[in-house]
């Protein structure tokens, strides 16, 4: 005999919540249908679940979970909606408040910027608990721009003097001899995702104003040779495509008064045949010095379109056959 269908009404009191939860043509609800398996039906300003008793349990959590979060201004996307159903059939429940918190910094356009999962938090925490963090992940996971988001905000509290972001310019199948244009022209395209979380944080004025007075620097990985950088908030993107040798030089840099940030996807590496990943070697040496944090992102923290976490999972899947 199957089980009987039951209801349950919730009052909403806040119509835009309503919008929310429900979300562009409906997509909110279909996802709350596919994997709580129960219906969510508006009625004169309520809502109405309908399914088994147990699935209603779960729903009930979700929508007052869901409210929550909107009531501090977030936006209800399909992303984060799954995000939270999953915590909650994992029973991490109560670990949904820890992403409520402040925002690390508000863009130029007045958005928040807040970590979306609990990989994201923890990759945060230990960017502002550590002289040096290591962040490492799939695309997609937010590495670069929350390091970013960090570094902007220890420079708007006087933390640090100058922003200084670097990447390898490795030729991912690509001459940059043959790419047109002076020096400049030709590694900027390597650098341009920096740019572009710093042209979206600060906004274009200000971004302009601190490139010209040399408070913030971006440039390739080879530039920073020599170099001791005091009292400046640094991060070094793309670290899988540096070399042990790089890896060491740049490590070497960090002077008095700076915090490092080193991000990268070890499943991405563009070196040549031959050469050992710096990323790979430095988190594997350095994981026991107690000043150095080593964050391990997954698909979990994706927060780009949600194929792109199946896309990456599938990679997985087959990479890790490759290793058996």
């Amino acid at each position: 005999m199957e089980n009987q269908q039951q209801q349950r009404r919730i009052n909403i009191e806040n119509m835009d919540f309503l919008k929310e939860l429900f979300g562009n043509f409906d997509e909110n609800i279909k996802l709350i249908n596919k994997y709580l398996n129960i219906d969510i039906i508006p009625r004169e300003g309520d809502i109405v679940l309908v399914g088994e008793e147990k699935d209603l349990e779960n729903g009930e959590k979700l929508i007052d979970e869901l409210e929550k979060i909107a009531n501090k201004g977030e936006h209800l996307t399909t992303q984060n909606v799954t995000y939270i159903i999953h915590m909650l059939l994992n029973g991490d429940q109560d670990k949904i408040k820890d992403l409520m918190g402040d925002a690390v910094i508000i863009t130029a356009k007045g958005k928040p910027i807040k970590p979306k999962t609990l990989g994201q938090k923890n990759y945060l925490e230990e960017i502002d608990d550590k002289v040096l963090t290591f962040g490492v992940g799939p695309a997609g996971t937010g590495k670069t721009y929350l390091a970013v988001a960090m570094a902007v905000k220890a420079f708007k509290n006087d933390e640090v003097n100058k922003i200084i972001l670097t990447r390898p310019a490795v030729e991912a199948g690509e001459s940059l001899g043959f790419l047109p244009g002076d020096l400049k022209d030709k590694v900027d395209p390597y650098l341009r995702p920096l740019y572009d979380a710093l042209f979206d944080i600060l906004g274009p004025e200000k971004f302009q104003k601190y490139m010209e007075r040399g408070l913030i620097e971006v440039a390739p990985l080879a530039y920073m040779r020599g170099r001791t950088l005091d009292n400046s908030f640094i991060i070094l993107d793309e670290a899988q495509n540096t070399t042990k040798e790089q890896m060491k030089m740049f490590l070497t840099r960090l002077g008095f008064g700076s915090k490092a940030v080193v991000t990268g996807d070890i499943t991405q590496i563009d070196l040549p045949g031959g050469k050992f990943s710096g990323l790979k070697h430095a988190v594997a040496i350095l994981k026991d010095i107690k000043e150095i944090g080593i964050c391990y992102l997954s698909e979990k923290d994706v927060v780009r379109h949600p194929l792109v976490q199946k896309i990456i999972k599938a990679y997985d899947i087959v990479e890790n056959k490759k290793r058996k």
